[in-house]
């Protein structure tokens, strides 16, 4: 005869899944709905950390350089103090030390601009996934 009611209707193999009701097809929706901007939320922050990651590194590196080159005038100011004042070996040594610290704070600023340059926080991976997820939702209301 019929069946009962609440009950699930049985489906021949390779039937479509047509004879829904209208409750239940806005139900499948929205928990796939929310079950998708869930996942995105999480792809979202996880690029986000990664991309901070990133800029961090790069900004640290560029504090080193502003500090390498901090040292570089300090020194450099010392070396020609002692060279004005006693012409003395000393100065050599100076030298050397500011220049250590001028190649020190060269590489830190190459290094911390090159890092900067690698970060991209326009999130690609979280961009190409939300035109799927329209692409999806625009087939769901066909």
């Amino acid at each position: 005869m019929g069946q009962p009611s609440g009950a699930t209707p049985t489906r021949a193999p390779g039937q479509a899944a047509d004879d829904r009701s209208l409750g239940e097809i806005v139900s499948a929706v929205t928990t796939d709905l929310s079950t998708l901007i869930k996942q995105e939320m999480d792809l979202a922050k996880v690029e986000m950390k990664e991309e901070f990651a990133k800029a961090g590194k790069g900004a640290g590196l560029l504090g080193g350089a502003g500090l390498a080159g901090y040292f570089t005038i300090f020194f450099l100011s010392w070396t020609l103090l002692f060279l004005l004042d006693n012409w003395m070996p000393i100065e050599v040594a100076a030298l050397i030390i500011t220049g250590v610290w001028a190649v020190v704070a060269a590489v830190l600023a190459l290094t911390g601009r090159k890092a900067l340059k690698e970060s991209n926080p326009q999130l690609p991976k979280t961009q190409q996934t939300l035109k799927e997820d329209a692409a999806w939702a625009r087939a769901q209301k066909s």
